[in-house]
């Protein structure tokens, strides 16, 4: 099954090159959204979430704050 990934980030953020890092080396693809460079994906992003810190994660529709990837796996489908 499909997994749909999408990776919340911005150019200086330590914690989202560990997300991706980690992603990469599940074997999982993932859509990157910079929501430094896309101020509309991003305002979109504080509405849906409520958060406005990155990274953030939507996993197969589950909202995953921060770099957990126990969460991240959590969501993900075999």
């Amino acid at each position: 099954m499909m997994n749909e990934i999408t990776v919340y980030t911005t150019n200086t953020c330590p914690y989202c090159h560990m997300v991706k890092n980690f992603l990469k080396q599940q074997g999982l693809s993932f859509k990157e959204i910079n929501v430094q460079e896309d101020q509309i994906a991003g305002q979109h992003l504080v509405e849906t979430t409520g958060q406005m810190g990155v990274p953030q994660t939507n996993v197969n529709g589950q909202w995953v704050l921060g770099f957990d990837p126990n969460r991240i796996m959590s969501f993900v489908h075999a």
